[in-house]
């Protein structure tokens, strides 16, 4: 057994989680009709004749939709079905306006794939995807707008999604996490999906069993509908040491849909979940079966973006950074590009040190992101440069960035409107350590008797005395020079 173990009385249980994440599809128009698929706006101004369930209204496929799908499931190293097929699930909810929800279930258009997770120990792990397919989103209920009435927005009605099903291969919160960052990540580096959780464009279903080591499946729960990757982590928690619980005290989990309150930190039932048969799957009429090109499918593969792990891999041959710092800077394609940038044009790893250092400090301090930071990498290519060619040292370098986040004034502005420019007259340095030896006669002769410690605190108070612009190495050398005398 291995893995997130919960110990209970009868002993260590085993977590078996598998996750059914929908992403909304990056698209101006939705899956099956011409109105905006963007996110936002006045309630029911994104909605067609199609999307509000008209009699009449036939469906008709939108080819970027498919073409994102294709490019998400190559992304995911996985099948691609030359033929798939669109059925109706049939259900009845408010926000569902034509009593049926257009998906894909007996043959979907990306068939078995995986997705590659390391963790914090820095274990790797392949956990297994079971299908993509694409289906339609259904609007949005607002129950806060009156008081004895609910309303609905069908501006989501419509919007197109991909369903991505893993295998049940996660066995604990951390793999969980791992593997929705990770997906997450692929997604936006492929441009298929923004994974904004926030706004509901990436959201999953978990479902979790427990079981003793050896066993074959339990019965499972699903949580529906948890839009954040930490409130995923706590729901596998709470409800895997509910089902111990109930296990344990000679009771049986029945299969059922529940919600996740983050607040309690509980799970709630919600209904008894349906199998596929009470869903009355059928093809759908209004729908030819999808047939696709492998010509086509090969020319949307010949045409993807470098993916997380190429860049990664290429990032650490190319610039000797480390597998850790590769990790941080891939995370977001905009960051790995922003620091190629910066690389490209100075020294590589003094560019990484600053980049995870002073520089991602003051996005964090302001608020800004890598796409609104103020300071370009053209701009911190030129701070580089300025230490680097020693007309600004490295403290006063930090001053100088701080300065370029509030104002938005370039590295050289900045020295030459501030006058920080480094001091490397040897001789203006050597007579103020000359100045400070002198006033300091006592930690001289300190000095000299054995205590060398004492070096840093000349060397601090010539930097002090020199408002920081000296630059240190001549400081050292010189000390080295002067205290020999």
């Amino acid at each position: 057994m291995s893995g997130y173990i919960i110990e209970g009385a009868t002993g260590p249980w085993e977590i078996v989680v598998g996750l059914e994440v929908h992403a909304q599809v990056i698209s101006h128009a939705k899956l099956f009709s011409g109105a905006s698929a963007e996110y936002g706006g006045e309630p029911n101004t994104h909605v067609s004749l199609i999307d509000a369930g008209f009699p009449g209204m036939l469906p008709v496929i939108n080819a970027e939709c498919v073409a994102q799908a294709v490019r998400t499931g190559l992304g995911l190293n996985a099948q691609i079905h030359l033929m798939s097929r669109f059925d109706r699930k049939n259900y009845f909810y408010a926000d569902l306006p034509q009593g049926y929800q257009i998906s894909q279930f007996a043959h979907p258009i990306v068939g078995e794939g995986q997705v590659e997770i390391e963790l914090a120990n820095g274990s790797v792990r392949h956990i297994g995807v079971t299908r993509l397919h694409l289906e339609q989103d259904a609007g949005k209920s607002m129950h806060d707008q009156d008081p004895t009435r609910s309303f609905i927005d069908l501006n989501r009605a419509g919007v197109a999604l991909m369903e991505i099903v893993s295998e049940p291969d996660i066995r604990s919160p951390e793999e969980a996490g791992a593997y929705l960052r990770k997906l997450r990540q692929i997604l936006r580096y492929l441009g298929t999906c923004d994974g904004n959780m926030e706004e509901g464009s990436m959201r999953a279903d978990v479902n979790v069993s427990v079981r003793k080591a050896g066993e074959e499946y339990r019965t499972r729960c699903e949580i529906k509908n948890v839009n954040s990757i930490r409130y995923v982590m706590q729901a596998i928690e709470v409800e895997a040491a509910r089902q111990v619980e109930i296990w344990e005290a000679g009771g049986t989990v029945d299969q059922e849909t529940r919600l996740f309150d983050h607040v309690r930190s509980e799970t709630r039932s919600l209904r008894s979940k349906e199998d596929a048969h009470d869903y009355r799957y059928f093809p759908d009429p209004d729908l030819l079966p999808l047939l696709i090109e492998r010509d086509w499918v090969e020319g949307l593969r010949a045409a993807l973006p470098e993916l997380p792990e190429a860049k990664r891999e290429r990032l650490e041959k190319t610039y000797g950074i480390s597998r850790y710092e590769s990790g941080v800077l891939t995370v977001e394609q905009g960051i790995a590009d922003f620091y190629e940038t910066v690389a490209k044009g100075s020294d590589p790893r003094l560019a990484v040190t600053w980049m995870l250092g002073d520089f991602f400090a003051a996005l964090n301090r302001t608020g800004a992101t890598i796409e609104t930071s103020p300071v370009k990498a053209e701009g911190l290519m030129e701070l580089l440069a300025l230490i680097t060619d020693s007309t600004i040292n490295g403290k006063i370098a930090k001053e100088v960035l701080e300065d370029m986040f509030e104002t938005g004034d370039s590295a050289s502005v900045i020295v030459e409107r501030k006058g920080l420019r480094q001091v490397t007259d040897t001789g203006a340095i050597e007579a103020e350590i000359r100045t400070i030896l002198s006033a300091h006669a006592d930690k001289l002769a300190e000095y000299k008797s054995g205590k060398d410690k004492l070096f840093g605190f000349f060397v601090g108070q010539t930097m002090k005395a020199m408002k920081g612009k000296a630059n240190p190495a001549m400081v050292n050398e010189l000390l080295v020079k002067l205290l020999a005398e």
